[in-house]
Formats: C-alpha cells, sequence, structure tokens
C-alpha cells in the first residue's frame, strides 16, 4: 500500500513539474490571465522590471524590439525583490511605463521571481527540470528569458544585456 502511494505520488509530481510553457498562466497589469498558449508561434522575451533600477532605461529598447520584431511578443513582469526598485503601484507602474516609456507591451501584475512565493512562470524559466534548458538565477531587475517559437527556452540573459543586441535579435530574424 505505502509503495502504491509514494508511485502516485511520484506521478503527481512528474506530471506538475513536465508542464510546458503553454500551460502557463500570469495575471496583466489590468488584472486579466495571459496565457502563454496565446503565443503559439511567436518568440516571447520575458523580462522582470522595475521603475528605478540602473537599467529601467532598457524600456525603451524592450519597446522597440517589440515594435521591430512581429515573432516576437515583449512581456514586462514587475518585481520588487531586488533594491526595493519597483515599489509603485499597478496603476502607478502602468503611468510610469505609458508615459516615461511609451510601453505597449503587455505588462503583468507584480510578482515574485525567486525565493518560496515565486511565480509559477518563473519557476518554470528558472528550473531546468521544468524547462529542459538549464537552472537559472533571476539576479537582478532586467534579466530576460527568450522562448522560441514552439515553447522551448532557449537562452536566460543577465540585466546588462542589451535587449536589441545581436544575442536576442539572432534568434528573431
Amino acid at each position: 500500500m505505502r509503495l502504491a502511494i509514494l508511485t502516485i505520488l511520484s506521478l503527481i509530481n512528474t506530471n506538475i513539474m513536465a508542464q510546458n510553457f503553454y500551460d502557463l498562466t500570469i495575471k496583466s497589469i489590468d488584472g486579466e490571465e495571459i496565457k502563454m498558449s496565446k503565443f503559439v508561434g511567436k518568440n516571447v522575451l520575458i523580462v522582470n522590471v522595475a521603475s528605478f533600477c540602473g537599467y529601467t532605461s532598457q524600456y525603451t529598447e524592450l519597446q522597440a524590439l517589440s515594435e521591430e520584431y512581429e515573432n516576437l511578443e515583449v512581456i514586462g513582469v514587475p518585481c520588487n525583490q531586488f533594491g526595493f526598485q519597483e515599489p509603485l503601484s499597478t496603476d502607478s507602474i502602468k503611468s510610469f511605463c505609458s508615459k516615461k516609456y511609451a510601453v505597449t507591451f503587455p505588462m503583468t501584475e507584480k510578482v515574485k521571481v525567486k525565493g518560496t512565493k515565486q511565480h509559477p512562470l518563473f519557476e518554470w524559466l528558472t528550473s531546468k527540470e521544468q524547462n529542459k534548458l538549464d537552472d537559472f538565477k533571476v539576479s537582478w531587475n532586467f534579466n530576460k528569458f527568450l522562448v522560441d517559437e514552439n515553447g522551448k527556452l532557449i537562452a536566460h540573459y543577465g540585466s546588462s544585456v542589451s535587449p536589441i543586441s545581436n544575442d536576442i535579435t539572432k534568434h528573431l530574424k
């Protein structure tokens, strides 16, 4: 009996961990569900963002990237886990991004990108067991994760990598 229970628990855990990118969702900054399945056939660049970071000016490049490549969806994910650089409310984040950087790409609710309350999207992005590429650590604001048009994670980029660098754009052509 104990072996049967352990086998069932193992299968349940395997199914949870085997989740693919297109099974994931996150709430938009307006509280609506964003289903990753909406982006089948597109590359997706997911970036943890903050309003008061040395890299905040990357919003300009992220917007340019989202406008230049039809086969790309940029998603900004506000996070306040690094130096308390995203203390703003949802409405203030929306206003800041719109007025200062003319952001039109999707933004999400503010979430945890690391730690015990890590959002499931970032669990998938940072866990080799789930993403099948590698274990990654979100080390600061403006880390970038590139998922290809088939829902496969193909790269992780640190904060200092420009969104319009060849490291990223070479995958979008």
